[in-house]
Order: C-alpha cells, then sequence, then structure tokens
C-alpha cells in the first residue's frame, strides 16, 4: 500500500481551508495514492522535493490514455495540483512543480453564499455572555467584512492593524502580502476582543502578535473556526453547507451585486488571476440582467 506525504494533513486542509465535500475529498485522496503509485511503477522516488513538473505531465499523459473523460482528468488534475499547493503553503517543499499543470476547461460550480439575513441570524446565535463569544463576533465580522482565508485569519497579527486608516496587512497564499480595508464593525469588534477578553488569556511566548488566541495562549487552529463556523450555522437553522470560506464568497458576491469593480475585489481577495473572481459575477442573474437594461443601448 502506497502511503503519500502528509495525506492526513491533506485531508484536513480540504475539509477545512477548502470546504470540500467528503466525497470530495475522497476522490482527491485517491488521486494523490494514484500518483504516488504511477511513482512507484516507474521507479520514481517518493521524495516530494524531487517531483518536478516534468513527472506531473507525463502522470497527466498516462491518466489521460486510460480513456477518462475530461471532467474526471479534471478532477485527477485539480485533486494533484491542490496537493502540492497545500505542501507549498505548508512549507514543506520548497517549490510547487504542479502550478503550470493546465486543467481542462469546464463549467465552474457555483459556491454557496450567505445573503444578509442569514450572516446576521449566525451573529445572534452567538453566545456573547461568555469570552468565546466576543472572539466569535471579532472572528465573523472579520472573514464576511475582509474577505479573508481562514489561514489569513488565524495568522493574523495585531502589528499589521493600522487602526487610524482601518487598513490590515494579511499574508496569504505564496506569502504575497496585500493591504485590505476593514470595517468599522469588525475593527470595533476586534479592539473589544483585544482589550477585553484577550489581555485575560496567559501568552505563550512567540504568540504574542498574533490576534485571535485560545485559553492556552497560542493561535488558533483551522478545525476551532470550522467546528465554531458549523454550530453557529446549525443554531442559527440555516440549511446550506457553511465553512470559513463561505464568508469570502459572501463577501465577494455582495461587493459585485453592490457594483464593486471587480479589479478592486480581485486585489482584495489576493486572486492571482482575474478570471478567479469572474465566477462571482454570476451568482446574480438580476444584477446582470440591471447591468444590461442599464448600459446598453440596445436593451
Amino acid at each position: 500500500m502506497i502511503n503519500p506525504p502528509h495525506l492526513l494533513s491533506f485531508r484536513n486542509y480540504l475539509k477545512l481551508e477548502r470546504a470540500l465535500s467528503v466525497n470530495s475529498i475522497s476522490a482527491y485522496i485517491s488521486d494523490v495514492k494514484k500518483l504516488f503509485e504511477y511513482f512507484d511503477s516507474t521507479g520514481k522516488s517518493y521524495d516530494i522535493q524531487e517531483v518536478n513538473t516534468s513527472d506531473l505531465k507525463l502522470f497527466i499523459s498516462w491518466v489521460n490514455e486510460l480513456g477518462m473523460l475530461p471532467v474526471t482528468q479534471a478532477r485527477v488534475i485539480s485533486g494533484i495540483k491542490s496537493y502540492f499547493s497545500f505542501l507549498s503553503l505548508e512549507q514543506l517543499i520548497s517549490s510547487d512543480p504542479a502550478s503550470s499543470l493546465e486543467t481542462p476547461r469546464l463549467n465552474k460550480k457555483l459556491p454557496d453564499t450567505l445573503n444578509i439575513e442569514e450572516i446576521n441570524a449566525m451573529i445572534q446565535a452567538i453566545d456573547h455572555s461568555k469570552a468565546e463569544g466576543l472572539r466569535s463576533r471579532a472572528m465573523l465580522e472579520v472573514l464576511y467584512g475582509c474577505g479573508l482565508r481562514v489561514s489569513e485569519l488565524i495568522q493574523m497579527k495585531i502589528s499589521n492593524i493600522f487602526i487610524n486608516s482601518e487598513f490590515i496587512k494579511v499574508v496569504g497564499k505564496g506569502d504575497k502580502e496585500r493591504i485590505i480595508p476593514i470595517g468599522s464593525a469588525a475593527l470595533k469588534y476586534i479592539m473589544m476582543y483585544i482589550n477585553e477578553v484577550r489581555i485575560e488569556v496567559p501568552i505563550k511566548k512567540g504568540q504574542e502578535d498574533f490576534v485571535f488566541l485560545n485559553r492556552r495562549g497560542t493561535a488558533l487552529t483551522r478545525m476551532l473556526i470550522f467546528n465554531m463556523i458549523k454550530g453557529l450555522a446549525k443554531d442559527a437553522g440555516i440549511q446550506k453547507n457553511i465553512s470559513p470560506h463561505t464568508f469570502r464568497h459572501s463577501f465577494a458576491t455582495h461587493l459585485i451585486e453592490g457594483g464593486a469593480d471587480l479589479r478592486a475585489v480581485q486585489e482584495m481577495l489576493g486572486h492571482s488571476s482575474i478570471t478567479t473572481t469572474e465566477i462571482y459575477t454570476h451568482l446574480d442573474r438580476n444584477y446582470l440582467k440591471e447591468v444590461v437594461t442599464t448600459f446598453h443601448n440596445r436593451s
């Protein structure tokens, strides 16, 4: 039985960071195993530091020769790209050999989003009588108000909050820094949490600059935030498949629906390509119809 490196951590990443379904996670894990079984059959080393782009292209050619449907091939490539992206994100490899792999063009599945009423319902479900309640409120305000990835939230630094100018600096994928406006509501609850709750936490050495801490004084885990979001959605009676990433989707969707410039949204989300951001223009058909009616001279 071939055991690809860091497979359990990759599974947790797909569940918490990517919020994939159980079936999708199982398929991705199977695809990664298939890659390493292919390596085994060709005598390729299992050392992930030695895997290069040419190795992966040969694997894709092999997959293609098996006669798989384009949608299946796309999923396999997506799984392999996600695996090496995760390894790169966690600094387990020095460079990502899968970054240049091309995936067959397929129709993208639109992500679940929350409307304002649902977001407010989740906020109202928070138990503000507990210290963790104020932390949860601050995190929800930041996730929705700034469109952060969960990894960016747990790595958020006090030294990167610019109160007077109402901006925050975050470090995203590939260690790329970006500056994002932070609304007054998010800033208010962050400062309340820092001054009223965090100040009582015995902070561990080396953790002093992280905004959000657990009771032991260390940075939060993705699992904690995932469970918090799931619990609040359940308490609010929301039936959708909710994860921390849902707030990022909602942030982008509501900006686009409100008429925000696509390039500005791309910058705030930290997307390297605007084609990734363009998916949000397809989420509200009424909005698109209104744009055509208003601006097209033949409408």
